[in-house]
């Protein structure tokens, strides 16, 4: 699925209000986030502004080569009401996405999945990124909500094919999985010693498919619901293993 460059501003935009949406409302902003141990909401919120200030200063400098760094990235502290610092945050990525089209060259962590860098590959990440973590929010204050189904259906394939593909060498024994999404396609991914790959040639059957919603897929993907959870057919104990070499990672 492939999300239109303005759209995913607009979901970036839409998943960091409903975050801050979750803040303010919440009866205690030291209250533990489930999904990010060891956080509290508060933290959850800056942590979330943070980044949106440090992918603003990489857009803007629209350099491939270099990471970001401090003189690139303005006040990534939160001072001041933590909602309008989120807002503020999140309106200077915004703003710099705006300023940058979808192929404009930029700085990001995902070279080894041979994801293109560019501003619509950090968009494409960073929709996930809010909607993951207003799901976090939302569950803290005990009202959690699916994902969006167009976030969801293309957060899969997002996570397979950038973050997962970017961790490195599968270490376990080579396995294909499949990703069922009840409400979009199927996802199939190959792990071995030489990467991940996305949608590898038909040849041969997974050793276990997992079958959900595609909320469901992407918040198990994220560690945020066990695998067991969801329906495997097949090996589960393949799934552990992937589990394992994302948090390991």
């Amino acid at each position: 699925m492939t999300i239109p460059y303005t759209e995913l501003l607009s979901l970036i935009d839409d998943r960091s209000a409903a975050l801050r949406s979750a803040l303010a409302a919440a009866p205690d902003r030291s209250a533990r986030v489930p999904g990010c141990p060891g956080w509290t909401l508060a933290d959850l919120v800056a942590h979330l502004g943070a980044v949106h200030r440090f992918w603003a200063g990489a857009v803007s400098m629209a350099d491939p080569s270099r990471q970001p760094g401090d003189d690139d990235v303005t006040d990534q502290h939160p001072h001041g009401d933590l909602v309008e610092w989120s807002a503020a945050s999140t309106e200077l990525l915004l703003s710099a996405l705006r300023s940058a089209e979808a192929d404009t060259p930029v700085w990001a962590w995902w070279a080894a999945s041979g994801t293109p860098l560019t501003a619509g590959a950090v968009a494409r990440h960073q929709v996930q990124e809010a909607a993951v973590h207003a799901f976090d929010a939302q569950e803290t204050i005990g009202q959690a909500e699916p994902l969006p189904a167009a976030i969801a259906v293309d957060g899969v394939a997002e996570f397979l094919s950038v973050g997962l593909a970017s961790t490195g060498e599968w270490p376990y024994r080579p396995a294909r999985i499949a990703f069922s999404a009840t409400d979009g396609p199927v996802f199939t991914v190959d792990l071995s010693p030489s990467g991940v790959r996305l949608d590898p040639p038909a040849a041969g059957d997974p050793v276990a498919t997992v079958h959900g919603p595609a909320s469901d897929l992407v918040l198990a993907l994220y560690g945020r619901v066990p695998f067991d959870n969801l329906r495997v057919d097949g090996d589960r104990g393949v799934l552990t293993e992937l589990q394992n070499f994302v948090d390991n990672d």
